[in-house]
């Protein structure tokens, strides 16, 4: 009897022992590797965790995604006018200098009077002074053109240099009014779901993230859920990668969850990581303590680093983060994982 209980005590450990030498056999995941915590629930996956509908998601990601666009084009247009600044002071400066030595070249020509060349070389008394005579007057016709030419070309520079200044002018204003269309766009989506204004979670004293690569013109390149992503077998993309990986820099490291096959938003394009408040993994509770002050920490984190790192938004403890929005009231469906209550949630450009 005794060895019979024992056995059956023993048979529970020995069947999930199995289970685990099955599930490597044929390769199926046995747990998500994100940090060294293993997750105390699956990963949020209902269609609706990242809060409202998908017009909602969809008009929020154009919102964002125009705003972030349009403020690159203003701050690029903003610098080339600084340039052309820089540059239309350098050409006065040359058309000022220009201009007096073509005031000298005109005062010698009006001593001069009526003496013309040919009267001047007639006037030589040999033949040796009528060549250096007529050298001469080649190298001062040669100096009074070159004057004149660098003048009126010094001259239409500057005037092309204003056109393009005032043309970039036109441009900012044209960028700063798409900017607060955007920001309508948004704000008129949010107010759907009671997305009124809401304090905090920025902090001065995040951490400074390093900078994900950016194009020439200082847009954001167009990326692929190319990379393989180490918190699931799924794939992200490289801007999604090194967002995640500056977290973990930054001491970030509780368990993680970013691609999922299934559901909207951004997961399934590999634009979007689930980072867990509690130690343990996605616990179907309300953060508290310690674990709240996690999830404020790594919220301000991308938040302060949102233009370094090209987030999209950021949603944590009933609060959507967008730039040029701020921090917005953004309620699911009364559970910790729609609220986002028990997670950060982190949408990438």
């Amino acid at each position: 009897m005794r060895s019979t209980a024992i056995a059956r005590l023993h048979r529970p450990r020995r069947f999930t022992a199995l289970l685990v030498a099955a599930a490597v056999l044929v390769g199926a995941p046995v747990a998500l590797v994100g940090t060294a915590a293993a997750p105390a629930t699956a990963a949020p996956s209902s269609p609706g965790d990242e809060g409202g509908t998908k017009k909602l998601r969809d008009a929020l990601e154009a919102a964002s995604k125009g705003h972030i666009e349009a403020t690159t084009k203003l701050n690029n247009s903003k610098k080339r006018q600084r340039q052309l600044g820089t540059q239309l002071k350098q050409v006065e400066t040359r058309v000022a200098t220009l201009t007096q030595e073509v005031g000298v070249i005109a005062a010698e020509s009006y001593r001069r009077g009526r003496l013309t060349p040919i009267s001047a070389l007639l006037n030589s008394a040999s033949p040796e002074s009528f060549v250096e005579r007529a050298a001469g007057l080649e190298v001062i016709a040669q100096r009074d053109d070159r004057k004149l030419r660098e003048l009126a070309e010094s001259l239409d520079e500057a005037t092309q240099a204003k056109k393009a200044i005032d043309a970039e002018v036109r441009e900012q204003q044209r960028q700063v009014e798409v900017i607060a269309r955007k920001k309508k766009d948004a704000e008129r989506a949010l107010a759907a779901v009671g997305g009124n204004p809401s304090g905090g979670l920025i902090s001065a004293n995040s951490p400074l993230a390093k900078a994900a690569p950016r194009n020439s013109d200082g847009s954001w390149p167009n990326e692929s859920c190319s990379i393989n992503d180490p918190t699931t077998s799924g794939c992200i993309t490289p801007r999604t990668l090194h967002a995640l990986n500056q977290a973990k820099a930054n001491n970030f490291k509780r368990y993680v969850s970013c691609h999922r096959s299934g559901g909207g938003g951004e997961h399934p394009k590999g634009r979007a990581c689930d980072f867990a408040a509690a130690t343990g993994g996605f616990e179907n509770v309300d953060a508290s303590g310690g674990d709240r002050t996690y999830g404020n920490n790594l919220a301000a984190f991308y938040v302060k680093n949102a233009s370094r790192l090209g987030v999209l938004y950021v949603i944590w403890y009933r609060q959507i983060w967008m730039p040029g929005n701020g921090w917005r009231a953004y309620n699911g469906n009364g559970d910790p994982a729609s609220d986002h209550t028990n997670h950060v949630h982190l949408s990438m450009l």
